[in-house]
């Protein structure tokens, strides 16, 4: 299979190779070829939660794990090409399936651990998956019995495998342990000639990712092992990091934040990898002392925890150099005490699942910077700002993008990707950006985000950073409601630890900050929690569908 041959148009992939953006080796060539170079350096430790001892695995261990999650693939009859189905937390298991799946030639349908079974009929039926591997229970839910029910309504669903134990009732399912890596396999290491045939190419595809779904149905996102290797060229390439700096990933595995930077990125390359199956940022602090974490990258809120936590118990975080932030914006005071507390430079990044990093800060740029820009493009991608008739703007406007790490489709709705790349193969990204004097960009908001009041475009990202900033304030969204009058208003849905929050107090704090009256929120809702996607964006959508059916 090609699949980047035949999306991508043949002039652009001679450019991406002649650039070096793509090449012949796939994801999987890398990881074999580093588990042979250095066997016995360690790949994975993997914290879980009420474990006292971190498990740890060498590049020997992981790749004989993938080898013989590939013979049991094998033996169920999985075909190159296949999608199969993992809704696993962090840890060795996962690594060691995504590399036998690779290795028998099919791809990863990677599923974030709190789909439930609406979100997981709907996927499994769309890419007809076979085979689901799920935890026996995580987190409080029975995923081997919500998988055996999926059984029901799933035609294609033949095979369910839970990993940490099956009991009496579940006979028909796999235990992981036993079928896929248990001491039987080894009678099944033979298989050299099998595996070399299925070998991926690196233009075949590697990953339907399915998105968050923060505007509704989710889309599954193609990507080959060159877009992906593309995607994540910014850690070595401008961040200077390489074999010897350990990685740090909480971010669910089966995320784009975690597949490419906690997964496929550290082991190409030889790092050590540490995962948390749950945020536990105590742990994490003293996991950064105990393992010598030099990176990650997750979103702000979690860089918050950590500054707030070592003020509380310091502990020595010396080795900790970079927390790469995205989906956010950073408020000053945050990249401020990274450095002051954790000692560590805070890089804000914009990118989506369908393309990866795409702008970045540098190394060394100041804090302003930093938290008031989404980074200029890496060298590989393009960006540009369109107004609503696709005419390039220097202002605000519509945020496209092209280049090597873009995806190649949606899978099954090629006429979505399609509508979303009309323009010379720019991809419309659904953001709002304004274009900075540096040539870089500021996310202003998503297209469906877009408030018009009066004839008026509110800045909705712009409204929410500063109200981020009010000390009673945790969590805020800024969404529009219909006007006869003005069109849109403005609602500010909010979580908060002060129930007598008003709107008259925001409405000053805003006042008080310098921002015009007419981009002042008019409404505003608490609420205990706001609907997140797994990646932790707020899903909006979901708040306009709750406003608008009790318009208070």
């Amino acid at each position: 299979m090609t699949p980047g041959r035949r999306v991508v148009p043949d002039d652009l992939v001679a450019a991406y190779r002649r650039n070096g953006w793509w090449g012949d080796a796939s994801l999987l060539d890398d990881f074999l070829a580093r588990a042979e170079e250095r066997p016995d350096h360690t790949a994975v430790v993997g914290y879980r939660k009420g474990v006292a001892e971190p498990e740890r695995h060498t590049y020997r261990e992981l790749e004989l794990a993938s080898r013989r999650c590939a013979a049991a693939l094998l033996e169920l009859g999985v075909e190159p090409g296949e999608a199969v189905s993992v809704q696993l937390p962090n840890g060795w298991q996962f690594a060691a399936l995504v590399y036998g799946i690779l290795r028998v030639g099919a791809v990863v349908n990677p599923l974030v651990p709190i789909f439930r079974h609406r979100e997981l009929e709907f996927i499994l039926g769309r890419t007809g998956s076979r085979v689901l591997i799920v935890p026996e229970v995580f987190s409080g839910h029975d995923h081997a019995a919500m998988a055996v029910g999926l059984q029901d309504s799933v035609e294609t669903l033949d095979h369910v495998v839970v990993v940490g134990g099956t009991t009496d009732a579940r006979r028909s399912v796999l235990d992981f342990d036993r079928f896929f890596v248990g001491p039987d396999r080894e009678d099944d290491l033979g298989l050299d000639d099998e595996l070399a045939r299925r070998r991926p190419m690196a233009d075949d595809l590697i990953e339907i990712q399915f998105t968050s779904g923060t505007t509704g149905e989710p889309k599954g996102v193609l990507h080959s092992h060159n877009t992906v290797r593309s995607g994540a060229r910014a850690i070595d390439e401008i961040y200077g990091l390489g074999p010897a700096d350990v990685c740090f990933m909480a971010s669910t595995l089966a995320h784009q934040t975690g597949f490419c930077y906690g997964l496929l990125k550290p082991f190409s390359m030889g790092m050590t990898v540490v995962y948390q199956d749950v945020w536990d940022v105590e742990r994490l602090l003293d996991a950064i002392e105990a393992e010598g974490i030099v990176w990650t990258v997750s979103a702000t809120a979690f860089a918050m925890d950590m500054v707030a936590a070592q003020r509380r118990r310091p502990r020595n975080v010396d080795s900790f150099r970079y927390f790469i932030c995205g989906g956010a914006p950073i408020p000053p005071v945050v990249v401020e005490d990274a450095d002051a507390v954790l000692g560590a430079e805070l890089i804000a990044v914009w990118g989506m699942t369908e393309n990866m990093i795409v702008t970045t800060t540098r190394p060394g740029d100041p804090v302003g910077l930093v938290s008031d820009s989404d980074g200029t493009p890496v060298d590989w991608m393009e960006i540009r700002v369109v107004d609503d008739d696709g005419v390039e703007v220097g202002s605000t406007g519509h945020l496209q993008t092209r280049g090597p790490s873009q995806a190649l489709g949606y899978f099954h709705r090629q006429d979505l990707y399609d509508a979303a790349t009309r323009d010379g193969g720019w991809f419309d990204t659904g953001d709002v950006a304004r274009v900075r004097a540096d040539g870089g960009i500021r996310i202003v908001g998503r297209t469906k985000d877009l408030i018009i009041r009066g004839g008026e475009n509110i800045p909705v990202a712009e409204v929410e950073d500063l109200l981020l900033r009010h000390p009673a304030v945790t969590e805020v969204a800024v969404v529009g409601l219909p006007d006869e009058r003005l069109g849109e208003r403005a609602c500010a849905v909010i979580t908060s630890p002060a129930t007598d929050l008003t709107l008259q107090a925001l409405t000053g704090y805003l006042h008080e900050a310098g921002m015009a009256r007419q981009f002042w929120p008019e409404r505003l809702v608490l609420m205990d929690e706001m609907p997140h996607t797994p990646s932790g964006k707020i899903q909006k959508f979901k708040l306009r569908e709750m406003i608008h059916a009790d318009p208070g």
